[in-house]
């Protein structure tokens, strides 16, 4: 299993529309059909600690049964496409961890 998590910080700037085609997006690709499973969401509200990182305004979860659905999902899949050009525009910053499990 691969399990890709992607951090995203969105542009300060957004009006509340904008931040409503983001989440929409994003919560799409949670629905991809060959994923093993899907999350995402806001940060979570938990306690506040110097290790934990509540600065972002959504994360993705997204678990591959394999690293050829990962790279089918980078190259091909169109969820990922749509997304990537609908509100890369949207985000100021993404960080993403790529876990072998």
């Amino acid at each position: 299993m691969l399990i890709h998590s992607a951090l995203f910080w969105l542009r300060k700037d957004l009006s509340a529309s904008e931040r409503n085609v983001f989440a929409t997006e994003v919560r799409r690709l949670a629905t991809i059909p060959y994923l093993q499973s899907g999350f995402v969401g806001p940060p979570a509200q938990t306690e506040h600690r110097s290790v934990v990182d509540h600065s972002f305004d959504f994360a993705t979860s997204l678990h591959f049964k394999s690293l050829e659905d990962h790279e089918f999902y980078q190259t091909k899949c169109e969820h990922h496409a749509r997304f990537v050009s609908a509100c890369q525009s949207l985000w100021e910053r993404v960080v993403v961890y790529d876990i072998a499990a």
